[in-house]
């Protein structure tokens, strides 16, 4: 499987809570990693949860200028905007999966990036929701490598029937 790969909200936050250290390694990994292969995906509803959750819920947690400055790194993943296309592939995935509001957003917005895969360890690993496939990095044993999911260049090949024909100017 090859792809962008969109990441949720508590990957995120494993990435920088060191309180369960075998779920920080994991998500440090694939985070290095797709900051490498520059291949992460995320949404602006992603980034509003982690600021939100790193600064009040993790204990302890960031300082909100810390945050802060993950939350502007991560805008060279072209954050997905909530508008209106996106909630209405969430209400689709939610009636068609009966997933929460906020999980059909986050696979809607998956979905309008390209995204093949959505890290996550809220949704059913391998469930398949409008054509992205949920993956849990966190399972024992499930902890596949992050270069299976690595981009791949497919060779370029012709469409048609080759170069346009050159057309000489009217005068």
């Amino acid at each position: 499987m090859t792809g962008l790969v969109f990441v949720d909200t508590n990957v995120l936050l494993y990435a920088v809570d060191t309180r369960e250290p075998a779920k920080h390694a994991v998500a440090r990994e694939w985070m290095l990693g797709l900051w490498r292969d520059r291949t992460g995906r995320i949404s602006v509803q992603v980034l509003s949860e982690f600021y939100a959750n790193a600064t009040r819920v993790q204990s302890p947690g960031l300082s909100p200028d810390q945050a802060w400055e993950h939350v502007a790194a991560l805008a060279d993943w072209r954050p997905q905007a909530i508008d209106f296309a996106v909630l209405e592939l969430g209400r689709q995935v939610q009636s068609r999966h009966g997933l929460s509001w906020w999980d059909s957003l986050i696979v809607a917005a998956a979905n309008r990036q390209n995204c093949v895969v959505l890290l996550t360890e809220d949704l059913q690993h391998g469930g398949v929701y409008a054509g992205v496939t949920a993956h849990n990095p966190f399972i024992a044993g499930i902890q596949e490598s992050r270069a299976r999911y690595a981009p791949t260049i497919e060779p370029r090949t012709m469409r048609g029937r080759g170069r346009p024909r050159k057309v000489e100017p009217v005068t």
